[in-house]
């Protein structure tokens, strides 16, 4: 049964609500549109994930990103990607120098761009794949091994990733396994009209928009915790186990019409993930729970690049958002069992 927010707690979602809302005004001075794109990684960052951003190049991937770091007064390191690019080039390497003091020589580590808080790497699948496993410990364990020393990052640490959809010549995909490391993948498409005309007369005016810093480390953090207290009801916590299970071909949970769209379906880490989306979501818009509508509003960006279409569903033009919402459709949310969890049917009342 979940336990209901204490009062200090109840603040604390009221100030990430208010949080949320000024980081989306910094951006608003540089970035223009791209307002799904936005609350995404908002989601992701208090949730502790990391995403796969995909669009074509010029859709403002890394001023989007460096301005957010400016923004929550975070470090951001760029990694360009390329087929050259060492193990080494990302988590750093040791070095021998002399000791002035001493005059003798000694392995000194010299860290690498992966050492920021915030860290786009940029056309990830550009590079082969003993590069991109160099990513793998600093994403899941928050710390690099050189020479068998332990190097831990500074939180908070977030990943994101880029790649670009068209242009596949030369390209090395993410494993699976490693894409299952990343919380979402989110969609970046072209703006509107009036969006490219605002962004035209900004980028080619003499004009620099000035930053405030609206967020500390310290106040990031304890976001971040405080979305892992949120309370989700037993039934909601069902019903995200429910959709994932669906995608799963060689389970007997899945519908047919799944095992001729999908050769492969997502792991007990998409669940985990819908749950914590669903928090960070309710969190962010004030609520004091998670609800059923959270967790389906998450379900494309943690589901998306979990999902292995088959050549009957690629010839059919069917993508995996497409499946998705169809499992959405087919999987209605039920009121659920709030009556039985006193603490989350407070938490509805009130919210």
């Amino acid at each position: 049964m979940a336990e209901a927010l204490e009062g200090k707690d109840k603040e604390g979602v009221a100030k990430l609500k208010s949080a949320a809302e000024t980081l989306r005004a910094e951006l608003a001075k540089v970035i223009v549109g791209q307002e799904e794109v936005i609350d995404e990684l908002l989601l992701a960052i208090f949730a502790r994930g990391h995403c796969i951003l995909e669009g074509v190049p010029g859709l403002a991937k890394t001023l989007l990103i460096s301005t957010l770091a400016k923004a929550m007064s975070l470090d951001f390191n760029r990694i360009q990607f390329t087929p050259d690019l060492m193990p080494s080039d990302i988590t750093g390497t040791e070095v021998l120098q002399e000791n002035k003091s001493t005059g003798e020589r000694e392995l000194r580590f010299l860290r690498g761009p992966i050492f920021a808080n915030f860290v786009l790497a940029d056309e990830i699948n550009r590079t082969p794949p003993k590069t991109q496993a160099a990513l793998l410990e600093a994403m899941q364990e928050k710390q690099v091994t050189v020479a068998g020393v332990r190097h831990v990052l500074d939180p908070p640490f977030f990943v994101l990733a880029t790649q670009n959809p068209i242009e596949q010549e030369g390209t090395y995909p993410l494993p699976e396994a490693q894409q299952d490391r990343f919380m979402f993948k989110i969609l970046v498409g072209y703006p509107t009209r009036d969006e490219e005309r605002a962004i035209v007369a900004a980028t080619t005016a003499d004009h620099d928009a000035t930053l405030d810093e609206v967020l500390s480390k310290e106040e990031i953090l304890a976001h971040q915790q405080l979305v892992r207290r949120i309370p989700i009801a037993q039934a909601v916590i069902d019903h995200a186990v429910d959709l994932v299970r669906k995608t799963r071909v060689k389970d007997g949970e899945a519908p047919e019409w799944i095992r001729k769209w999908l050769s492969w379906g997502a792991g007990p880490r998409a669940s985990q993930y819908l749950v914590l989306g669903a928090k960070a979501r309710a969190a962010i818009a004030g609520r004091a729970c998670a609800t059923m509508d959270d967790v389906r509003s998450v379900a494309k960006p943690v589901l998306r690049h979990r999902l292995l279409t088959t050549f009957t569903a690629e010839a059919d033009g069917i993508t995996t958002d497409a499946v998705i919402e169809r499992i959405l459709k087919e999987t209605p949310p039920g009121e659920g069992d709030l009556d039985r969890d006193p603490a989350v049917a407070e938490a509805f009342s009130k919210s």
